[in-house]
């Protein structure tokens, strides 16, 4: 069996800021997303938040914060714009008033169908610019790494 192919380049020693690294790609990514979803009034973000709250009777901010790996201060400023177009509604939780739970509306879940086949498209210009064993391995390389990490916890974060 031949051993695997390697690239040509010598291996350089790891340098520069990893974070910084990461950061930039997704900037880019997002802006892929971004334009094909600004023709349904949407942003990527504002997506995968409808994405997440499909099919649920109703999410604790806590719940929806911890799923999407954001602190609850974020997901309320991110919530704002979604709760303004009647996308999304906050409700207190019918067991314990102090729980606000989160849910998608109807209006919503039309604006999620309407984006959809533009998320999509985004997805695939990803995939065809990175090329599929590309993206394979970074999904991979993010699915291994992302239990590694856990967001630091700080004021706010409770409910």
């Amino acid at each position: 069996m031949a051993p695997p192919a390697t690239s040509s380049k010598p291996e350089a020693p790891l340098s520069g800021c990893t974070c910084s690294r990461l950061r930039r790609l997704t900037r880019r990514v997002t802006a892929v997303y971004d334009h094909a979803l600004a023709a349904v009034g949407l942003r990527v973000t504002q997506f995968s938040l409808l994405s997440h709250l499909r099919g649920l009777p109703g999410l604790a901010m806590t719940d929806l914060a911890g799923r999407l790996d954001l602190d609850r201060t974020t997901l309320t400023r991110n919530l704002a714009p979604l709760i303004a177009a009647g996308w999304v509604e906050v409700t207190p939780s019918p067991e314990d008033a102090r729980r606000r739970l989160v849910r998608i509306t109807a209006v919503g879940e039309e604006t999620w169908r309407a984006a959809r086949s533009h998320w999509r498209r985004a997805q695939e210009e990803v995939r065809s610019t990175m090329g599929d064993e590309s993206l394979t391995l970074l999904h991979r390389l993010v699915d291994d790494a992302l239990p590694l990490f856990r967001p630091a916890e700080g004021p706010g974060d409770h409910e």
